[in-house]
């Protein structure tokens, strides 16, 4: 009699001390996006901490979870999970797994039939007949206002592309383009004082190399290649240079080369002039070129 006691009292006991897992499945078939629900509880937890797979990452892949809430007090623990699956045919709920203070507990799995309850025969019915409105210009300008501005801006980048193309390189290589940064480039030669030190061959080495280049881009004439003579012989031959210009540029090259090669030394007031009049033929030299348009319209 006694073991008789005994074995109902443990069975008793595990039954009161066990932890017990249940779960339901609403519904065993379902439509395309039909939503079904899944609860699972614990009970006799005692406290024990539950520990199973995040929130909206029970389910497997086709399960489309939508809402996933836990619910849990000293002695039970209860989660609901809604669900839709969105493809057609059977789909399978596996053993969801819970830790229970170190002790597994497992649900029993579910198959689910999904199916599409919309027939290729059905006909769709508006529930109101169409209605006929009538639009104004701004309701129109509310409807195509941001196609329309985006053509526009479109259209005002080509136009500004072209105009680029078309006028923005030949201003940059335009005479007064060229002669504004042969004068800075001047204005920094005489900021180093080669004039003032007597470093006259520096000087006209500088004065020359400036000249060349301003000539080459101003008149179109090889200056940078061609040596001193040459240069004179073709200005000459040209014809685009005024005599005056031509007679400052053939007085300083010269001078220059000879102050080159040490055979002539000049003094602080040829220096200064020679600067001078360079400077000044830099700045009369889109008279010559109008002069040179002039000739070639007549």
């Amino acid at each position: 009699m006694r073991k008789i006691v005994f074995i109902l009292s443990f069975l008793i006991c595990g039954n009161v001390f066990s932890q017990i897992l249940s779960s339901n499945l609403e519904k065993k078939t379902l439509a395309l996006g039909e939503v079904n629900r899944l609860i699972i509880k614990i009970d006799n937890i005692h406290e024990l901490q539950v520990v199973a797979a995040p929130k909206n990452e029970m389910l497997p892949f086709h399960f489309e979870e939508i809402k996933d809430s836990i619910g849990q007090n000293q002695n039970s623990y209860e989660r609901k999970i809604e669900f839709s699956v969105y493809e057609e045919g059977k789909f399978t709920i596996p053993e969801l797994e819970f830790n229970v203070g170190g002790k597994i507990l497992k649900t029993i799995p579910y198959e689910i039939d999904v199916v599409n309850t919309a027939q290729k025969a059905d006909q769709i019915n508006d529930i109101m007949n169409n209605k006929e409105v009538k639009l104004e210009t701004k309701d129109y300008w509310e409807l195509y206002k941001f196609y329309i501005l985006a053509a526009l801006a479109v259209l005002a980048l080509i136009i500004a592309g072209i105009m680029f193309i078309k006028w923005g390189r030949k201003s940059k290589n335009s005479p007064a383009v060229a002669t504004n940064q042969t004068l800075k480039e001047l204005d920094s030669l005489k900021k180093k004082k080669y004039i003032e030190g007597g470093d006259f061959r520096s000087f006209y080495v500088e004065l020359i190399d400036i000249s060349r280049k301003f000539i080459a881009k101003q008149y179109h004439l090889p200056a940078d290649v061609l040596l001193t003579d040459d240069l004179i012989d073709v200005m000459k031959k040209n014809n685009t240079i005024s005599q005056e210009n031509e007679r400052i540029v053939e007085d300083v090259f010269l001078r220059g080369d000879l102050v080159k090669f040490a055979k002539t030394f000049p003094d602080q007031t040829t220096m200064e002039k020679d600067f001078a009049d360079i400077r000044d033929f830099v700045k009369r030299s889109s008279k010559d070129l109008e002069f040179e348009n002039l000739r070639k319209d007549a």
